[in-house]
């Protein structure tokens, strides 16, 4: 299937997604905007009628008395109502806060409650429940859901969210207000993103950090009428937002959604998309299946997995293995790297198909500035570099310093100016799946409990996190005997199935309220503590995490094995 070509916007620049939406409608109204999954088909959907949806809800939001700067959240998959509720949001001049579908109840409630959300808008029954197990869900706020629910939060119905829709044609004029009235400058989004300490930080991002990025990265890719761009990461991160929604308002190009993650293949053979967006774990995940169907050297094999139209691949959200990259490109396949952050829009440099360099991230995007400071890290600024974090003054002086945006990553720009990502300053691990994870944060919630004297999470660039466990001895001594554990030696203990499986029962206990991703997979109990001697703790007793990676890297790969 095959996109109709769409005229290429020669106006002048808009920065306001209503202003978009308002040269949409001139310019597009009969082009396809979306090609949505039903029924194992994709449906098209033009801008004009999708532009409609929009309108008609923001009519409603308008008659709850939404006004310009208030926020709304969302918590849901990616789905047709998911754009609807974005466009009709932003329209307005209201601010959009998606919530991760994947967190788990006690996460969703901490952040509705932390942007102050007058509405909540819920997929359906899961979602609900999972704020309704709580003992406390977030009161004085309204709910709908897209899927019928018949529950209540904190004694409010959840209705039907057709009940928050009105007339388009006021909606419509709506619109064209705020197109005249919200500024650039004016906040759009609060994303929350881990800290390193695990609790979220806010990121604001303006109309024109979002607009500005979306735009300047279709310049510095290129842009083709006829591209059809394939979005199955989750529009709740600022990754596929920009990348795939926002380039797509802005270049007039239709968008289709994916029936899944677990269907994105079968999806690429019906809708042929031209452009699509990753991570490292999918690409090399499409690799390892083609060898192990013994395809990898098939003429055209890699081209026709994706449909047989693909113009290019962007791999993003973490390090993208150099291995992987040679192989798509041997088989004629262009799968380039980026670089940014959830602060920064999030796009800061990008390799384009005609500007490779295996091993780095590309050259920044038109507008943006990359230098590094004295210590290796990486600092940006430009349009893209986020307000701030939301209620969250001091963090925000700390990161952005004389305009520059302090990445806490660590790099080096080679000769020809593409950069090259060496490290990391802050503590955060990012999984193949490119999920943003705190280690000390889940770290103390496993120390809290009796049995674990010492944890540390490990899972950078992997497919899952993995902890090293130091068990409390006498704590663990004590349960053995409580249980009956027949063990005659400590080296015995920790081997033990009873006491292994004990620890599983309390890591899972400790991880209950995080989401899937940040739950450990697998475990080591190990013989000795982290020390001092050994160069394992600082002085402050903070976890020197190189060192002591490197002092268990058997054990390590052996969780990876």
């Amino acid at each position: 299937m095959a996109a109709e070509p769409a005229q290429h916007d020669t106006s002048q620049p808009a920065l306001t997604i209503p202003a978009l939406l308002i040269q949409r409608l001139r310019q597009d109204a009969d082009r396809p905007a979306l090609y949505v999954p039903r029924g194992g088909q994709f449906h098209s959907v033009c801008w004009a009628s999708l532009i409609d949806a929009a309108a008609s809800l923001a009519a409603g939001l308008s008659d709850l008395g939404l006004q310009p700067g208030d926020r709304v959240a969302v918590v849901s998959p990616n789905r047709y109502e998911w754009v609807v509720c974005d466009l009709a949001i932003l329209g307005l001049g209201a601010v959009h806060v998606p919530i991760h579908n994947a967190l788990a109840g006690p996460q969703i409630a901490w952040q509705i409650r932390d942007c102050g959300a007058r509405l909540v808008l819920l997929a359906g029954p899961d979602q609900a429940s999972r704020l309704a197990s709580l003992s406390e869900p977030p009161a004085e706020v309204r709910y709908a859901a897209f899927d019928p629910c018949h529950a209540e939060l904190a004694g409010t119905p959840v209705l039907p969210w057709t009940h928050w829709h009105a007339s388009p044609q006021r909606g419509r004029e709506l619109i064209q207000h705020a197109a005249a009235t919200v500024q650039p400058s004016q906040l759009a989004t609060i994303l929350y993103t881990s800290g390193t300490t695990g609790e979220p930080k806010g990121v604001m991002l303006s109309h024109e950090n979002l607009i500005s990025n979306a735009r300047a990265t279709l310049q510095a890719f290129g842009h083709d009428p006829a591209d059809l761009r394939l979005c199955w990461l989750p529009l709740s991160h600022v990754f596929a937002r920009t990348c795939d929604l926002y380039i797509t308002l802005v270049a007039g190009t239709p968008l289709a959604l994916a029936e899944s993650p677990e269907k994105v293949m079968d999806n690429c053979k019906t809708i042929r998309p031209t452009l699509m967006c990753g991570v490292p774990y999918f690409f090399e995940k499409v690799q390892r299946t083609l060898c192990e169907q013994g395809r990898a050297d098939e003429p055209g094999a890699l081209a026709n997995a994706f449909g047989g139209r693909i113009r290019a691949l962007t791999s993003g959200g973490a390090a993208l293995p150099d291995h992987v990259a040679r192989f798509y490109h041997a088989r004629g396949v262009m799968l380039v790297q980026g670089y940014g952050l959830t602060e920064s829009s999030p796009v800061i440099t990008v390799s384009t198909p005609g500007q490779v360099k295996i091993g780095t991230v590309g050259r920044p995007i038109p507008g943006v500035d990359v230098r590094i400071a004295p210590d290796g890290e990486i600092l940006t600024r430009g349009p893209h570099v986020m307000l701030g974090y939301w209620n969250k003054p001091q963090a925000t002086a700390e990161a952005i310093r004389d305009g520059w945006l302090h990445t806490g990553d660590l790099g080096e720009l080679d000769a020809d100016g593409f950069l090259r990502i060496t490290g990391r300053k802050k503590e955060l691990i990012v999984t193949a799946g490119g999920k943003n994870v705190a280690p000390v944060y889940l770290e103390a919630l496993l120390t809290a409990d009796p049995l674990i004297q010492q944890a540390m999470i490990v899972g950078e660039g992997r497919k899952f996190l993995a902890a090293l466990i130091v068990p409390a001895p006498e704590a663990l001594r004590a349960e053995i005997i409580a249980r009956r554990i027949p063990v005659t030696s400590a080296a015995e203990a920790l081997r033990h199935p009873h006491v292994l499986a004990l620890y599983e029962e309390r890591i899972r206990a400790r991880l209950a309220d995080v989401s899937h991703y940040e739950q450990v997979a697998k475990f080591v109990l190990l013989n000795r503590a982290f020390s001092i001697e050994q160069g394992e703790l600082t002085p402050t007793l903070k976890l020197r995490r190189s060192v002591i990676q490197e002092h268990f890297a058997e054990e390590i790969e052996r969780m990876y094995g």
